[in-house]
């Protein structure tokens, strides 16, 4: 059995990888689309909306709603992607650790 010490050791090591890919999530972009790309929404890993870009066509009154909508569309589509990237990041930091099945990171 491990003493204290080197659990505690371990448990230090683990917040501080943790720490890490944290701060990387809001590195890595991704980018959601809809309407076949007349809408795009680009956020980092973590979450952050980067940018939008609207196309031209859209920038009509008549085309409010569905500019609305799509826009809506592109978000979620982002925030899928985001939460895809950060998986499997943590998976990847996770993946030596005994961890329990289920036992999700970060709590």
């Amino acid at each position: 059995m491990k003493n204290i010490d080197e659990i505690l050791a371990m448990a230090q090591n683990v917040q501080s990888e943790l720490a890490k890919a944290q701060e990387q999530l809001d590195t890595i972009e991704v980018e959601g689309a809809s309407g076949g790309g007349l809408v795009k929404v680009k956020a980092s890993a973590k979450g952050r909306i980067i940018g939008i870009a609207i196309d031209d066509s859209l920038m009509q009154v008549s085309e409010k709603q569905m500019l609305e909508d799509l826009l809506a569309a592109a978000f979620n589509d982002a925030r899928a992607k985001a939460d895809a990237a950060s998986g499997a990041e943590m998976s990847k930091m996770t993946a030596g650790l005994p961890l329990p099945p289920g036992f999700k990171l970060p709590f």
